[in-house]
Formats: structure tokens, sequence, C-alpha cells
């Protein structure tokens, strides 16, 4: 494999590194994305839907990460660079030493993202990179087919979130970008049964009903949560709490409302 040493931080071959947390909250990485660390740069060489580009890595890192360097395409440029010299190009203090870039694929036909998915998660209106990682962690640990993000969401391939999702978000397929009403409206078209989760006290508890054949949990942001608009499209559904409480966080709520679907899902066969 090529293993390409790295001295002057102006290489432009290092362009996609280049000040990632200004591209991060700006203009964004374009058609590429960036990962960060041990665990997504594993999951990213050996098990991602998307194909790598190039890894930047500290030169005292490339012995420890051996057995996974060893994965990487033939052709795949792996720079090499002294601590300092990365920290500099980044733009910020790299302490994990492991960066890679990859490349993002095309939108993907909401029919064949939905033909054979029985449990969906629907983010809608999660601005927070913490909170969509989190919740592609836990739809992957309950079997959830697919995630759907509205376009007010956060892009899921944003490198802080691609981490919270330990690797997550680079294997479970996903559609980002289209509107709420869009997303409800292909739902339905594919048969689902749309549970909007809500805290208002009118909504039935989850654990009181039946889990259809396809299921479509939905999720708003943390405050405003979901408009009444799209809770009155579907079934409105709580999570039962302590008297006096009512709010726990999205992602939280994400995972008991996906956990209780699995388990019904399982019950049934």
């Amino acid at each position: 494999m090529p293993i390409v040493p790295v001295t002057d931080p102006a290489d432009p071959r290092l362009a996609p590194y280049t000040a990632i947390r200004e591209r991060d909250l700006t203009r964004g990485h374009g058609a590429r994305f960036i990962v960060e660390g041990k665990v997504t740069l594993e999951t990213l060489v050996r098990r991602s839907r998307f194909q790598p580009e190039s890894l930047f890595l500290a030169d005292n890192r490339l012995s420890p990460l051996e057995d996974i360097v060893v994965d990487v395409p033939a052709d795949l440029p792996i720079y090499v660079a002294p601590q300092s010299l990365m920290d500099k190009v980044a733009g910020f203090p790299v302490h994990r030493g492991v960066l890679a870039c990859g490349l993002k694929l095309p939108p993907p036909e909401m029919s064949t993202l939905l033909a054979h998915a029985k449990t969906v998660l629907l983010l809608i209106g999660l601005s927070n990179h913490d909170n969509v990682g989190a919740c592609f962690r836990n739809a992957a640990a309950f079997g959830a087919d697919a995630v759907l993000l509205d376009e007010t969401s956060c892009d899921p391939l944003y490198r802080k979130s691609i981490r919270v999702s330990s690797g997550t978000a680079l294997t479970l397929p996903f559609a980002h970008g289209r509107t709420a009403e869009t997303l409800f409206a292909q739902l339905e078209h594919n048969g689902f049964h749309v549970w909007c989760l809500t805290p208002q006290t009118y909504a039935t508890p989850i654990g009181t009903l039946k889990r259809p054949e396809k299921l479509a949990l939905v999720l708003g942001a943390e405050g405003p949560g979901l408009p009444k608009a799209l809770i009155d499209r579907g079934t409105a559904v709580r999570i039962p709490m302590t008297k006096g409480f009512d709010s726990i966080n999205v992602a939280t709520a994400g995972a008991i409302a996906l956990s209780m679907a699995y388990n019904a899902g399982n019950d049934r066969r």
C-alpha cells in the first residue's frame, strides 16, 4: 500500500483535511466526509457502505493500526506525518492521530430504501450532531432497517455524528434532505404505520399498542418536539414517566421506543 510521508502542511494532497472544524461548521466537505478515530476508521475500511478516499495518520499511529491498514485497498494513499503537522493541517489537536476521508453516495431511491424495511426511524428537526449520532447507534442496536432525516436535520456524516454513532452512520442505510411532509407521504405510500413520539398526555402509552408489520417511529427536536400537524398525520404515542416529569433526551426516547418495537417484533415471531 502507498505510505506517503508528508512534511509540508500546505501539501495540496491534504486539502480534504485542511481546517476541518471550520468546514464542519460552515460549508461542510461537499462530496466528501471525514472520520476520526480507530473505531470509525475500522468501520470505514471493513464494513462501510462508503468508499474511503485516503487516510491521514500520525506517524506514531501507523504501527498500532497495522491490523486495519492491511485491509486498505492497495491503491489508497495513506498520508503519514508528525502529530504536530497533522494538528496544524486539521486546525485542532487530533488526539487520536487518526483521520480518513470518505466519499459520499448519491441519495438513495426511497422506494428501494423502504422496499424490504420493517422498522424505520424518522428524525425531524434534529440539529444536534451528538443526538443524531446517538440515534443512529440506537437504531442499529435495535434492528432498524433505515434512518430518515428531514432537510432541517443535520448531516449524519458530520464527523462528530459518525463518532458518536460508533460508526453505524457508515453502515445503516439512510436518506437525508427531504421535507417532513414528503417523508411522511413516502412512508404512508409504502405501507408504514407512523408512530409519533410526544410527551403530550393525550398520546397513547407506547407499550399498550400492538406493533404493526411495518413501523416508522418519528422523533422531533428536543424542546419544540414534533409539530402537531405532523403528529396528527400519524399515531401519537408517549413513553409513560414519573408524575411531574415528561421529558428525556431525544436519543434516549428513541432507544426506549426502538427497544419496545424490536422486542414486540421478536415476540410475534
